[in-house]
């Protein structure tokens, strides 16, 4: 009877503990972002100047303090990917990364889809948000925008142990 008991208890605290992971993975850590009229998406010009705000509407943003890569944003812009190419920088990243299923307006493999046939753009957003990170929007040609955030070569040395050089800037940005 000792026995069937422990196996009882063993396997429901497994079962808790999964529950519990999946829900801190899927819900837990992120948090609504506050949106703040006209900061909220930028774009950095081709002059390599200061970021500079881009005219957008009905912003929807979630981000999590556990990771820098958590950020992803949902948009609408009145300017096409061709205008804003002529001014602003564009990026290679066209591998939007996967934001949770809860988050109806964000879907990387659309968006994905989108990049690789030609009817959305991606521009670099923002460097170092955090260290080792940057800010990467995308534009479809009807208008729609997203944001996410992805390790640019300083992240990606720093994260795999890599001496990060003299080009990264310090780990206090």
């Amino acid at each position: 009877m000792m026995g069937k008991f422990l196996a009882l208890l063993l396997g429901g605290s497994a079962l808790a503990a999964g529950v519990g992971m999946y829900y801190l993975q899927v819900y837990g850590f992120y948090e609504d972002v506050v949106a703040q009229p006209g900061q909220d998406v930028v774009l950095m010009p081709l002059d390599g100047g200061a970021a500079q705000t881009i005219a957008y509407d009905v912003f929807e943003a979630i981000d999590a303090d556990s990771s820098p890569i958590r950020y992803r944003a949902c948009f609408t812009t009145p300017l096409t990917p061709d205008e804003l190419a002529q001014v602003f920088t564009l990026s290679d990243k066209d591998e939007p990364r996967n934001a949770p299923g809860w988050f109806d307006c964000f879907d990387a493999a659309a968006l994905g889809a989108e990049l690789n046939a030609g009817t959305a753009t991606a521009f670099l957003g923002a460097k170092n948000v955090h260290f080792g990170v940057d800010r990467i929007v995308a534009i479809t040609t009807d208008g729609r925008g997203y944001a996410w955030h992805e390790l640019n070569n300083c992240g990606k040395k720093a994260y795999d142990g890599t001496v990060v050089g003299e080009d990264c800037p310090d780990r206090d940005n």
